[in-house]
C-alpha cells in the first residue's frame, strides 16, 4: 500500500530532523557542556535579564511607510541631520562629527540600510548610533520582518516565494516614499545586500542619477549553493535536498512550531552564537539582541525567503557599480557568507575597498561596530559626503 501523501511528508521531515542535527552538533556540544553546569532557570532569569537592561535595538527615528507594488506597507524610520544645541543627544554631535569626519560637516546625503535575513532594522543599531544627526538616515525593515506587513503576494492559497528581485523593488519603493530626491549611500547586510544588487540591477538609470555609493557588508553576489556552513559537504547537501520542502511544512504548522522553537531555546541561543559571531568574548547582550530578532522571525516567513538565496545570481550586474565608491566588507570567520564571496564582489569591483575583519562573524556589524562604522564613514568621504577623516581610526576587528 503506497505511503500517505502526509506520512511521506512528516516522514521527509524526519530526515531532514537529522540532517540538520549534523548542521547543529557544533553548536550542540557547547550547549550540552552549558546544560550540566547552568540549571534552565538560571539560564532563563539570566534571558529576561538582559532582555529587561539590554540597551540595543531601542532607537528610534520618524516613522513611515511605503507601498509595494503588490501592495505590501514597508516600515522605514528617517533619522534627519541634528544642528546640535544645548544638552542632550544634539550636544554629542559635534565630538561624534569630529571623530568620525575630521572638522569639516559631511555633505547632504541620505544613506539607506537595508536589513538582512530573520533580522530588522535594527540589526544596525551602532552604526546608527554613530550617524544619527550626523547624516540623514533611513532604515527599514524588508516585508514580513520586523514592523513591516506580511508580503502580499506571499500570503494566501495563491503565495508564491519571495525573489530578490522583489526586494529590489521594495527598495525602490522605499527610496521613492523616504528619499525622493537627492544623493544616496545604499548599504546592505547579507539579504539586505542583494536588494542593493537587485535595485541596481533593475533601475540602472536611477542608480547612475543619484546613487553616490554602496556598501556590501557580508553578503553574496552569488553561489550560495557551495556554502558548507563549516560542516561536512555530505550533511549540507543532505539538508539541501530536503529543506524547501520541509520549511514549507512546518511553515504550515507555524503555530506548533514556534512552541517547539521556545522548548529549545537554548539549543537555538547556541547556534545564533554559532552561525552569528566569531569572537570569543561577544558581549551576551549584544548576542541576546541578535537572537531576539531571529527568533521573531515566524517559520513562515522563513520558508517563505529561503528558496530565493539559491536563485540567487547578481553577479553579472555588479559591473553597473563599478564607477561608484564601493566598499566590500565582511568577517573572516564568516559561516554563512563567506568571506571569499565579498572578496569575489570586490574583485568584479576593482576600485572597491575590501575589508575583511579578523576575527569577525556574520553579524559583523554587531561584532565589531566601530570597525564597520569606520569604513561607512570612509565611504561618505569617498562619496563626496563627508571630507577626509583626520583623526586616527579603529583598525579592523576592534571596537
Amino acid at each position: 500500500m503506497g505511503e500517505s501523501s502526509s506520512g511521506g511528508t512528516w516522514r521527509r521531515a524526519g530526515f531532514a530532523g537529522a540532517a540538520i542535527g549534523v548542521l547543529a552538533a557544533g553548536a550542540a556540544a557547547g550547549v550540552a557542556v552549558e546544560r550540566l553546569t547552568v540549571g534552565r532557570s538560571v539560564r532563563r532569569k539570566a534571558r529576561l535579564a538582559l532582555d529587561s537592561t539590554g540597551p540595543y535595538g531601542g532607537l528610534r527615528g520618524t516613522p513611515g511607510r511605503a507601498l509595494a507594488d503588490d501592495g505590501t506597507v514597508l516600515y522605514y524610520e528617517v533619522d534627519e541631520i541634528d544642528g546640535g544645541g544645548e544638552g542632550g543627544e544634539g550636544a554629542e554631535v559635534p565630538a561624534r562629527l569630529r571623530r568620525l569626519f575630521g572638522r569639516r560637516e559631511p555633505a547632504p546625503v541620505t544613506v539607506v540600510f537595508s536589513h538582512g535575513y530573520c533580522l530588522n532594522q535594527d540589526s544596525w543599531h551602532f552604526q546608527r548610533a554613530a550617524l544619527r544627526g550626523l547624516v540623514r538616515t533611513v532604515h527599514w525593515d524588508q516585508r514580513s520582518h520586523g514592523r513591516s506587513g506580511q508580503g502580499v503576494t506571499q500570503a494566501g492559497p495563491g503565495a508564491v516565494p519571495v525573489s530578490i528581485d522583489r526586494l529590489g523593488r521594495d527598495l525602490k519603493a522605499v527610496i521613492d516614499a523616504a528619499a525622493p530626491e537627492g544623493p544616496l549611500v545604499l548599504v546592505g547586510h547579507s539579504m539586505g545586500g542583494m536588494t542593493v544588487m537587485a535595485f541596481a540591477e533593475q533601475y540602472p538609470e536611477l542608480t547612475r542619477e543619484r546613487v553616490a555609493g554602496v556598501a556590501f557588508v557580508g553578503t553574496s553576489a552569488g553561489k550560495l549553493h557551495e556554502v558548507t556552513y563549516g560542516l561536512p559537504v555530505l550533511g549540507v547537501n543532505a539538508v539541501r535536498r530536503i529543506l524547501p520542502g520541509v520549511l514549507r511544512t512546518l511553515g504550515a504548522q507555524a503555530e506548533l512550531v514556534e512552541r517547539g522553537r521556545r522548548a529549545t531555546a537554548d539549543l537555538f541561543a547556541g547556534l545564533v552564537k554559532k552561525y552569528s559571531f566569531a569572537s570569543k568574548d561577544v558581549d551576551p547582550a549584544v548576542a541576546r539582541f541578535a537572537e531576539r530578532m531571529i527568533e521573531s522571525t515566524p517559520i513562515d516567513v522563513v520558508a517563505a525567503f529561503y528558496p530565493a538565496f539559491a536563485e540567487h545570481d547578481k553577479s553579472a550586474s555588479l559591473p553597473a557599480l563599478r564607477d561608484l565608491p564601493v566598499l566590500a566588507l565582511a568577517g573572516d570567520r564568516d559561516l554563512v557568507t563567506p568571506s571569499s564571496h565579498t572578496e569575489a564582489i570586490a574583485a568584479l569591483l576593482p576600485d572597491a575597498e575590501l575589508v575583511i575583519v579578523p576575527d569577525g562573524g556574520h553579524l559583523v556589524m554587531l561584532e565589531h561596530p566601530e570597525a564597520v562604522t569606520d569604513r561607512l564613514a570612509d565611504l561618505l568621504v569617498r562619496a563626496g559626503a563627508g571630507p577626509e577623516p583626520t583623526t586616527a581610526r579603529t583598525e579592523p576587528g576592534k571596537s
